[in-house]
C-alpha cells in the first residue's frame, strides 16, 4: 500500500526525533512520497537538512518564506501539504503537540497543516512516564480516538529520564508497518457514495427527569461514520443520545426519541446509495409523558407503553432496488435463525449479528464480535476486534453486494 502514496510526516520535539530518519529511509525504500514538517523544537534534536536529504524534499519548518522580500511563496504550504496528502503521521508526538492538535491551535507550520488535513491522522505519542499517565495527556487522547485519530501506543520501557515505563516511540518497523495498515483500511473506494447511519439509544421520555433507554453507547455506529469517511464518503450520521465526539468529515444530526429518528432518517433516506442502521432505538415509549416529575409513591407506579415506529421496516418497505440497506440484530438466543429471519422479514442486504454471550461485545466497550449475514446467503463470523475493525470489515462487504 505504501507504493506510490503521500505520506505527511510531522516530527515534534522529542528526543526519540532520531528514530524518524529511519521512518522516513524505509518510507521512501518502499516507494512512498514523503514531505517532512518539523516544529521548531524538533529542529534542536535533528537538523532539518538531515530530513531533506532523505526525504528528497524541503523541509518545512516555519508557515513564513525564508526569503520575504519578492517571494512568491504566500505561505500556504500547509494548505498544500494537507490536500497532498493521502495519510499524516505526527511522530513523536509530545504531550504538548497532542494538545495543540486536541484544542486546534495552529501556531506553526505543523500545527495548520493538522487542522487542514482531508487524510486520516496517526500520532505516535512519546514522552516521559508521569507525561503519558497524566489525565490530561489520556483526556486528549481519548477525544483524539473519538475524533477518528489513529493513535499508535507507546511502549514501555527505559525512558531518556531514567524511569522504566510507558512512553517509549515504537520502533521504525513497526511504525511503517502500522501507516501501512491504516492506508489499507482507508482506501478511496466510496467517493461520490452518499450514506446515512444511525447510531445510539434513544430515551423516550416518562417525565421531565426520566425516561425508558438502553445501554447503547453508540460506539459501533460512530465507527462506521468514520471507516466510511476516511474512505471518501458522504456521510449524515443521525445520533441518539450519546457522548461522543462528531468524526471528522461527518454531518450530525441529533434526536432524542424514536419519533425524532424515525422523521430525520425518513428526510434523508431517499437520496442515499447505502443506509446503515446501527442504532439501538427503544422498542416502546410512554403513552403519555407527566409535564412534571411524578413523585415517589409506597404502592409503585404503572406505565402504560406503545410500540415506537419500526424505523428499518419501513426503510426495508421503500428503499429502491439501487440502494443497500444494512441492519443489526441484537439477540440473546437462536441467534443465526432470528437474524437471518430478520434479514428477510425486513428487506435486509446485509445483517450485523450480536450476540451478549459473545465476551468483548458488551455495550459500552471499544471491541466487537459479530457475524455478518448477507442476502445471498453468505455467513461471516468475525473474531473478536476494534470497532473500527469491524466497521472496515462492514464496509468492505457492503462493496461486494452493490
Amino acid at each position: 500500500m505504501l507504493a506510490g502514496k503521500n505520506i505527511a510526516l510531522g516530527v515534534t520535539g522529542g528526543i526519540s526525533v532520531y528514530k524518524m530518519c529511519t521512518v522516513v529511509r524505509l518510507l521512501k525504500k518502499a516507494g512512498a512520497n514523503v514531505r517532512v514538517m518539523m516544529s521548531p523544537s524538533a529542529t534542536e534534536f535533528v537538523t532539518p537538512l538531515t530530513f531533506s536529504t532523505l526525504s528528497q524534499e524541503e523541509v518545512v519548518v516555519s508557515l513564513w518564506p525564508e526569503n520575504k522580500k519578492g517571494s512568491t511563496n504566500l505561505g500556504v504550504k500547509h494548505i498544500d501539504i494537507g490536500l497532498w496528502a493521502d495519510v499524516m503521521l505526527v511522530a513523536p508526538a509530545t504531550a504538548n503537540t497532542i494538545a495543540h492538535i486536541t484544542h486546534g491551535y495552529a501556531e506553526d507550520a505543523l500545527s495548520s497543516t493538522i487542522l487542514a488535513l482531508r487524510a486520516p491522522l496517526i500520532i505516535a505519542p512519546a514522552m516521559d512516564l508521569d507525561m503519558w499517565e497524566h489525565p490530561a495527556t489520556q483526556d486528549n487522547l481519548t477525544t483524539l480516538r473519538a475524533r477518528g485519530c489513529f493513535i499508535i501506543l507507546p511502549e514501555s520501557g527505559e525512558l531518556a529520564s531514567g524511569l522504566v515505563g510507558m512512553g517509549r516511540l515504537p520502533e521504525p518497523e513497526t511504525i511503517v508497518e502500522y501507516v501501512n495498515d491504516v492506508l489499507q483500511k482507508t482506501p478511496q473506494d466510496l467517493k461520490k457514495k452518499k450514506i446515512l447511519i444511525t447510531a445510539g439509544p434513544t430515551h423516550e421520555p416518562i417525565d421531565p427527569v426520566r425516561f425508558i433507554g438502553n445501554r447503547s453507547s453508540g460506539k459501533m455506529g460512530f465507527a462506521i461514520a468514520n471507516a466510511a469517511a476516511l474512505r471518501g464518503a458522504d456521510v449524515t450520521l443521525i445520533s441518539g443520545p450519546v457522548t461522543l465526539g462528531t468524526p471528522k468529515n461527518v454531518k450530525r444530526i441529533d434526536v432524542e426519541t424514536a419519533e425524532e429518528m424515525y422523521s430525520a432518517v425518513m428526510a434523508h433516506a431517499k437520496k442515499q446509495d447505502v443506509i446503515i442502521m446501527s442504532a439501538a432505538v427503544a422498542d416502546y415509549s410512554p403513552v403519555t409523558q407527566a409535564k412534571e416529575k411524578i413523585k415517589k409513591h409506597s404502592a409503585g407506579m404503572t406505565i402504560e407503553l406503545r410500540s415506537t415506529p419500526d424505523i428499518l421496516k419501513s426503510i426495508g418497505e421503500k428503499k429502491s432496488k439501487k440502494q443497500i440497506l444494512v441492519g443489526f440484530a441484537l439477540e440473546t438466543e437462536n441467534e443465526l435463525a432470528n437474524a437471518q429471519q430478520k434479514l428477510q422479514k425486513k428487506n435486509l442486504d446485509l445483517i450485523v449479528l450480536n450476540s451478549t454471550k459473545d465476551k468483548g461485545a458488551a455495550f459500552g466497550t471499544d471491541t466487537n464480535v459479530v457475524t455478518l449475514i448477507d442476502r445471498k446467503g453468505t455467513v461471516k463470523k468475525l473474531p473478536k476486534m476494534p470497532k473500527f475493525d469491524v466497521a472496515v470489515e462492514i464496509l468492505n462487504h457492503i462493496k461486494t453486494i452493490v
